[in-house]
């Protein structure tokens, strides 16, 4: 059980976090292809697992989540089952939310798809306006600004955009946690949701990091007030307004002394790339 710390991962082993990042994001948008009026949350929850399941993976951080109109906002969420995929069904213009965090030989990623069936111009500018946040959250991290800082800094770029922080409904209230290989003797189960050996992984690295004063949980308490642990990290910015929510979620790779995002071409970036030409520094 442990966490691949970054300073030691091979070039194989950002390969194999890399492509499973591609894989669940190709099974995301694969699925948004298919969805119709009338699917339900559970359903496409169970394609996107369908699919997943057919090029590998084994197991599971968490299973697929799915989230349609208000909910991709967590509009009225107080308790975690509200996040589990629910009978409602997507009508035209919808927004919808895909998540999921696949495990295959070891591997983990965890990634959250944003789009909508029809049209939805102010979708749109939610996710154009999302493209700042994930420049700021690497910049941030590369100055060696603490993870607290960071998600007040996000929070503050959320409101002058004119949304609010949907990320802090969480369990938690988290932005990111860490992510690496998953090393456990216990049987593959997923219970509520959550493979048990990714959750003996992640209840490992808390105990580790809480002796060090840190947490593989990034939010905004006292327990975040330090620079980034070099490793890997999937962070989601979430944001909202009125009944929409949009979001991304991918690997940020943490070194000593920088940090970069695992992939660039993830459909989000390729989005905003097709907008406006932009330098490597911009994203």
């Amino acid at each position: 059980m442990s966490h691949t710390n970054v300073t030691e991962a091979t070039d194989a082993d950002l390969d194999g976090f890399r492509d499973l990042q591609q894989l669940a994001y190709r099974a995301a948008g694969d699925v948004a292809a298919t969805l119709e009026p009338g699917v339900t949350e559970r359903e496409a929850a169970r394609r996107v697992r369908a699919h997943l399941e057919g090029h590998g993976v084994q197991d599971w951080f968490h299973t697929p989540f799915a989230w349609f109109g208000d909910r991709t906002a967590f509009r009225g969420f107080r308790t975690p089952l509200q996040f589990f995929p629910s009978g409602r069904r997507l009508e035209e213009g919808m927004p919808f939310i895909l998540d999921c965090a696949p495990v295959r030989d070891g591997y983990v990623a965890d990634i959250g798809y944003s789009g909508y069936l029809g049209e939805n111009a102010l979708h749109d500018r939610l996710m154009d306006d999302l493209r700042a946040h994930r420049r700021l959250i690497v910049e941030r991290v590369r100055a060696g600004d603490t993870l607290q800082d960071i998600y007040r800094a996000v929070d503050g770029l959320i409101r002058d955009q004119g949304y609010d922080n949907r990320h802090r409904v969480y369990p938690g209230r988290v932005i990111a946690h860490q992510v690496g290989r998953v090393r456990s003797r216990l049987p593959r189960a997923v219970v509520a949701g959550f493979g048990v050996r990714s959750l003996q992984t992640l209840i490992g690295d808390l105990l580790v990091e809480r002796v060090h004063h840190r947490s593989p949980l990034w939010a905004d308490g006292d327990i975040s007030a330090h620079p980034a642990t070099p490793g890997l990290w999937a962070v989601e910015p979430h944001i909202g307004f009125r009944d929409i929510g949009v979001k991304f979620e991918e690997i940020l790779v943490v070194t000593g002394d920088d940090a970069h995002w695992l992939d660039d071409d993830l459909p989000h970036v390729r989005r905003w790339d097709a907008q406006a030409p932009t330098s490597p520094e911009n994203r």
